[in-house]
């Protein structure tokens, strides 16, 4: 059985979509695959979410073409429509955006994990 493909989707790609795909990668790996793109990508990630998220998993930023064809899609909360990324099913999160605030905005994003 194939698993399924989860995109989480967020204007920029820089901050909240990347630290969800690298959560999914790292904890649900054996689930779903996981990916993240966003609608206007930014050249690069936010550059706390770099530090945080490459100290714990690695990330780059994609736009949505660089995607394979998605099972879900996730959006972060930033008001994003994405009518060419068909998917079986759509959810939104509405998380706020860390940008700017501080390690422990980022860190409610995701559990310690060893």
């Amino acid at each position: 059985m194939t698993k399924p493909k989860v995109a989480f989707i967020c204007t920029h790609n820089s901050c909240r979509s990347q630290i969800a795909e690298a959560l999914g990668r790292h904890l649900a790996s054996d689930v779903f695959d996981s990916y993240s793109a966003g609608t206007a990508p930014k050249r690069t990630i936010n550059p706390d979410a770099v530090r945080l998220v490459k100290e714990r998993y690695g990330q780059h930023n994609k736009a949505l073409t660089d995607l394979p064809q998605v099972d879900v899609v996730i959006t972060m909360g930033c008001g994003v429509q994405c009518p060419s990324l068909p998917a079986q099913m759509r959810q939104d999160w509405g998380l706020d955006d860390p940008t700017g605030l501080g390690d422990d905005k980022f860190n409610k994003y995701w559990p310690e994990i060893p």
